[in-house]
């Protein structure tokens, strides 16, 4: 089994010349909405896994790589007053470079026999729409695929033996089946494909970092699930 590592919403960068479309909202860019705060750590930190990693730093507000190209918030309400030509250059130099790039890496290997377990890695902010989210790290897979649903028991089973004390959940704060990446991968390649993403608690976040021991938690618990 190969691991490839991705993060879709590691980072809240602007490119310059979208600058304009994007005035006084720094602390939006700055929020979850902007970016998922942590999850480009706890990425690094995992990294030495990985037989591929892949990781974006664009601003979700800019385009949204984790959503379908149909999907009504591939762009957000800023970048959505784009012409479509320039919404067309946003989708070949971000989109596409990144999602061709796993893709191609998930094809070839398949194609050469292997089998893929790819980890997304992604944060949530711990309280939407007023309402507290009570988890502290969620495993986002389809539980009508078995080896997910299998992986996924193993998953919190060592977590819980790194840490018993941190509440982790199945397909929460969303659904794994949502539109997504992994989504539409697993459609792409219905054998030898395995999606999960790990969604991690931005309370445990300081400064975009995320605890020392908590990543290493997440580390032992994949490099032993590795070896199942």
């Amino acid at each position: 089994m190969k691991l490839i590592l991705t993060c879709e919403h590691g980072g809240n960068t602007i490119p310059k010349q979208y600058l304009p479309y994007f005035k006084n909202i720094k602390t939006t860019l700055q929020s979850h909405r902007g970016f998922d705060i942590g999850a480009l750590d706890v990425f690094n930190y995992l990294k030495p896994l990985s037989d591929y990693s892949n990781s974006s730093i664009t601003s979700r507000l800019l385009i949204e790589l984790n959503r379908s190209l149909h999907h009504k918030n591939l762009f957000s309400e800023y970048s959505n007053t784009l012409s479509p030509l320039e919404k067309e250059r946003l989708i070949e130099r971000y989109y596409k470079v990144y999602r061709n790039s796993v893709e191609h890496y998930i094809s070839k290997n398949i194609d050469e026999g292997e089998v893929i377990l790819h980890i997304s890695v992604h944060s949530f902010t711990p309280i939407l729409s007023e309402i507290q989210r009570n988890c502290d790290i969620g495993f986002l897979y389809d539980s009508s695929r078995t080896e997910e649903s299998k992986l996924c028991r193993q998953l919190k089973s060592l977590l819980h033996s790194e840490n018993p004390n941190l509440k982790v959940r199945f397909n929460y704060p969303y659904l794994g089946t949502a539109d997504g990446f992994t989504t539409y991968l697993r459609h792409r390649f219905p054998n030898n494909y395995l999606g999960i993403e790990i969604e991690v608690n931005q309370k445990f976040s300081t400064n975009n970092q995320m605890p020392g021991n908590l990543k290493h938690q997440i580390y032992n618990t994949l490099k032993a699930g590795l070896l199942i």
